[in-house]
């Protein structure tokens, strides 16, 4: 917005007529009268993280998603803490896409890899000391006071002799007219008002009280509903299709192509549905007709016989081998997952010459904009962006396919497109969690210390799709962390990964390439402790004696969980840590298995987590537990199943899930830290699965070596025990 013009200039330019102004807002433009040009010039912008209205409110850009990890107020609670507000004048709302809101460290406008928190909080630390130091000049200068006199306190500004005080509200006029101080004096922590507290939700009564808007809740006047119907399998194309009854069932207004199959547009969504019904259409040239799960499994275990490229190297793990008699090998698998959100795919598009909207549940703000601007034709500022709240995430919402379905529908039609996917198309459309597999072997010396680790791992690429200028060496970053940084101390480490591309999509599940690697290398430290004869804990800390922060949380959540302790009969513990995102996660699991059935019960998890300094430590307890039910459900339940060259899972009932009822209590313990900040929506699932495995050893002998551990599997493992 401009503000260098007076009002007294501005109404000589226009006269004693009506004038016009034209002001850039989160929103898009908006058209002020000269009256309201006057109200606009009383708001304090200095920064586009926040400003300050004359009513005392302080308003909190956000640049980053909600999807419920809490980033609509823990990234508010930096701003208010530096600006020392009121936090019952703090309100947020959702930026825009554009340049000035993207996340330097990224290079984008995103949402993910557990960054929010750790990208932006600098940067709001100094947005909010920069405009308090204004505030305070403003309210010295008034005063005619020397500015070391005065201080904020809850939005106002204290005269520390006079006792006189005044509100940020009445200051925003003349702060605004002073330079924005580029290094402001930051608190001291010792001086935190919020960051470090557990301050109630800004999203929380809109959530409860239904006003809150998702993707799925927004509406434009005259729109149109998309249903497209897609192959069955990959490389299928559409040979036959009844595009006339299609067009003739009622309420249908257009039968439209897309790359992902033939789209249907109808006044309502049930019609569109049925219009989708009546196209009957056919598929041919299916390009894998004998892709399958079990095909699938014995290629990518095939491939662990092959070279790969190497990703670590310590030491001489091939001499170690050769040099220590006692050998342990073991094989791993872990199947496509789907992110199975709360709320589908979805997107609404309004897309005309001048301009174009869009209404989405987005991970990818840059992305988004970036589709627009190739399928409309039309420049950046000409594409507004407009978040929504998510039903869930989980990396899922990252992808653009959905948003340029609805672009492409709104550019043919000539009308604005509500775009909703149904289950089955989420479930068997999705950018799925990779396949993997597995094989680690390891040497222990005559004393039962592991002198030689080597792993091998088959695993999809997904940075070679999404960003293929990081994958290095042919390396993919994901496929590969949690062992090209693992922290046992083992002299000999030798770590390959192998590559492999098949049809079936992937992208980013909640923690990625972690969530793979924490279940195979935990589970096969367990392997090591029992055949060393070691208590699983005491073993692990011999091998992090120079890692006080994984030594630390793997201490704590013993400790808290009893671990030696009896337990109830029938029930035992197990224990895993892992390191991702810049934070350490350790989690004790105590289960019961049912020896008939082969059911497993987790009855507890108790959980330690050191990341860092704590903004909101309610949403780290939070995250923790979110994080953990999400990796008991892959752990016990899911499995995408491939049959006939695509995607057979439909819905919840062959995509079982944990029910509530399944979930168990889970405790949760924050480290105290003075490290540096790590994320914490993904960290929390990674050791979920293998302390369930370890505890199913504890409690059978029975050693369950593939995922999701269903009550077949620990079965079997029970008669090869």
């Amino acid at each position: 917005m401009k503000t260098d013009l007076t009002r007294r200039d501005f109404l000589k330019m226009t006269g004693t007529g009506l004038a016009i102004a034209v002001v850039s807002t989160s929103a898009g433009y908006r058209l002020l009268s000269a009256a309201e040009m006057e109200k606009e010039r009383q708001i304090f912008q200095p920064s586009v993280w926040l400003r300050i209205l004359p009513d005392n409110s302080v308003i909190v850009t956000v640049n980053k998603s909600e999807m419920g990890q809490g980033v609509y107020t823990s990234l508010p609670m930096i701003v208010a803490d530096e600006l020392d507000a009121d936090w019952k004048n703090v309100k947020m709302e959702a930026a825009p896409a554009g340049d000035e809101y993207k996340d330097v460290a990224f290079g984008m406008q995103a949402t993910g890899g557990s960054s929010s928190i750790r990208h932006m909080y600098e940067p709001l630390r100094k947005a909010g000391a920069a405009a308090r130091e204004m505030l305070v000049m403003s309210a010295a200068r008034k005063w005619k006071v020397p500015a070391k006199e005065c201080a904020a306190e809850l939005g106002a500004v204290r005269h520390v002799k006079s006792k006189r005080t005044i509100s940020y509200g009445k200051l925003v006029k003349e702060a605004a007219k002073l330079k924005v101080p580029q290094n402001p004096m930051l608190k001291k922590e010792s001086q935190f008002r919020y960051i470090g507290k557990d301050m109630p939700r800004l999203d929380m009564d809109d959530k409860v009280n239904g006003s809150a808007k998702f993707g799925i809740d927004s509406f434009v006047p005259g729109m149109l509903y998309a249903a497209i119907a897609r192959p069955p399998a990959y490389g299928a194309g559409l040979a036959t299709s009844s595009k006339e009854a299609a067009l003739a069932a009622p309420g249908v207004r257009a039968v439209v192509p897309v790359p992902s199959g033939m789209a249907v547009l109808a006044d309502t969504i049930d019609q569109a549905w049925k219009g989708r019904d009546a196209l009957k259409p056919v598929w041919q040239n299916e390009g894998y007709p004998g892709l399958s799960t079990g095909s699938l499994q014995k290629e990518f275990l095939s491939r662990l016989d092959t070279a790969g490229i190497v990703a670590r190297n310590d030491g001489d793990a091939k001499r170690a081998f050769e040099e220590n008699g006692r050998k342990i090998e073991a094989v791993y698998q872990l199947p496509y997952l789907s992110h199975a959100t709360m709320e589908p795919m979805n997107c609404t598009v309004d897309v005309r010459k001048d301009g174009c909207d869009i209404w989405v549940p987005t991970q990818n703000q840059t992305g988004v904009q970036a589709a627009a601007v190739q399928i409309t034709g039309l420049k950046p500022e000409q594409v507004h962006v407009h978040t929504t709240y998510l039903g869930g995430g989980f990396g899922r919402r990252f992808e653009r396919d959905f948003v340029e379905e609805a672009l492409l529908l709104s550019v043919s039609t000539g009308k604005a497109v509500k775009l909703v996917w149904t289950r089955e198309e989420d479930m068997q459309h999705d950018f799925y969690r990779p396949m993997n597999a597995t094989r680690i072997r390891a040497a222990l010396d005559v004393d039962g210390r592991v002198s030689a680790w080597s792993h091998t791992i088959v695993c999809p690429s997904i940075f070679a799709r999404v960003f293929p200028q990081m994958v290095k060496n042919g390396i993919d970053n994901a496929a590969v962390e949690g062992l090209e940084n693992l922290e046992y101390e083992v002299p000999n480490i030798h770590v390959e990964y192998v590559r492999i591309d098949t049809p079936v999509p992937v992208g980013f599940w909640r923690s990625v390439g972690s969530s793979h690697n924490a279940f195979t290398v935990e589970s096969f430290v367990e392997e090591l402790a029992h055949a060393a004869k070691r208590d699983p804990l005491d073993f692990r800390l011999s091998m992090l004696k120079n890692h006080p922060r994984a030594r630390r949380v793997l201490e704590v959540a013993a400790e808290k969980a009893g671990w030696g302790k009896p337990l109830s009969r029938g029930q035992a513990r197990g224990i895993a840590y892992h390191l991702s995102f810049g934070s350490y996660v350790a989690e004790v699991a105590e289960v019961s298995v049912d020896r008939t059935s082969g059911a497993i019960i987790v009855h507890k998890v108790t959980c330690a987590v050191d990341c860092g300094a704590t903004v909101n430590p309610a949403t780290v307890s939070a995250q923790m537990i979110g994080g953990i039910t999400m990796g008991l459900s892959a752990a016990l339940k899911e499995k995408i199943e491939i049959a006939s060259g695509g995607v057979k899972s439909e819905n919840f009932v062959d995509y079982d899930l944990l029910r509530m009822s399944e979930a168990p209590d889970v405790e949760v313990h924050i480290v105290k830290s003075e490290e540096a900040l790590g994320g914490i929506g993904e960290p929390g699932v990674p050791p979920a699965a293998p302390a369930v495995a370890n505890a199913v050893f504890a409690a059978t002998r029975a050693r369950v070596r593939e995922l999701p551990m269903r009550p077949e599997a620990v079965l079997a493992a029970m008669k090869m025990a």
